[in-house]
């Protein structure tokens, strides 16, 4: 048996996360098998996407919370005996003009390295966790990733990956401004329309903070699917309380209260556009697939 020490750190719009795993690799005959076990999650509520997509930039304070926050990180990974880690920045790092001024002042004081990634090597990371328990080969599949300043839709069928997109459309980009997204909507409304004509037993896969909320208060058992009538009814629920009830008769975290509602929207269109009736929630994220990308040498 070998055990290792995995972390990824995602870099996202509404929040930041560390990821630190166990990969425990055992021998079954001539094969390797690894399986990947969750050591530490901690999330720091550094909205970035308030700064970027308001200012086009991110401001002092949040360029110092996210200094400490990766002086936090390295010393997490120091004491958990991380042996490899990436750092990944999406979009709100990526759109902001003084990214490059920030990652340099954070590797030079704590010595994290981060990698802006685009949105299709986003969805690329994300997807290379494991789904084989939800996949059907005969069944076609939309995966809808929504994260705070974009969204990644993947379209894959019997197996492999047909084509995918990302879309400048995301949880606190929406909580800003509505109107300027129309031609966005519309955009990703006429892209998933074209791209699922004609195929059948389509289902989604949903993953972000948001939805795995969606799920948990659904109360459905790992690996059952919510429908469709689900996450509109769900929508409606959400809508109707105020901020501080979310926060108090849900327990949401603040920075989740605000965002929950336009990532429902997101997921309910994306479904609606493709004609998927069910979504599968299998509780992965960017970080996931940052540690098994790692392990498997694809970054």
């Amino acid at each position: 048996m070998k055990i290792e020490k995995l972390a990824g750190i995602d870099i996202g719009s509404n929040a930041v996360r560390l990821l630190v795993a166990n990969v425990i690799t055992e021998r079954d005959g001539e094969k390797s098998i690894p399986s990947f076990k969750k050591s530490a999650l901690v999330r720091v509520p550094i909205r970035l996407g308030a700064d970027t997509f308001i200012t086009g930039e991110i401001s002092k304070a949040n360029k110092l919370r996210m200094l400490k926050a990766m002086k936090a990180f390295k010393l997490l990974m120091e004491v958990h005996g991380v042996e490899k880690y990436y750092a990944c920045a999406t979009s709100a790092m990526r759109d902001a003009s003084n990214n490059a001024a920030l990652i340099s002042e954070i590797f030079e004081k704590t010595s994290v390295n981060i990698h802006i990634i685009n949105g299709k090597k986003e969805a690329a990371i994300i997807f290379s966790t494991d789904l084989s328990h939800i996949i059907k080969p005969n069944n076609s599949y939309l995966y809808i990733d929504v994260g705070g300043g974009s969204t990644e839709i993947t379209l894959f069928s019997k197996g492999k990956i047909i084509t995918s997109k990302s879309f400048k459309i995301g949880t606190v980009r929406l909580l800003n401004s509505t109107t300027k997204f129309t031609s966005v909507w519309r955009n990703m409304e006429d892209w998933i329309k074209e791209n699922t004509k004609g195929l059948k037993n389509l289902y989604a896969i949903g993953s972000g903070g948001n939805i795995n909320k969606i799920f948990k208060l659904s109360s459905k058992p790992m690996g059952t699917p919510l429908t469709i009538n689900y996450i509109s009814t769900q929508l409606d629920f959400l809508s109707e309380m105020t901020y501080e009830d979310r926060i108090t008769k849900l327990d949401l975290n603040p920075d989740r209260a605000d965002v929950i509602i336009p990532a429902t929207k997101i997921y309910l269109n994306a479904m609606k556009w493709g004609g998927a009736n069910k979504i599968y929630v299998p509780k992965i994220g960017l970080a996931d697939g940052i540690v098994k990308s790692l392990y498997y040498n694809n970054l």
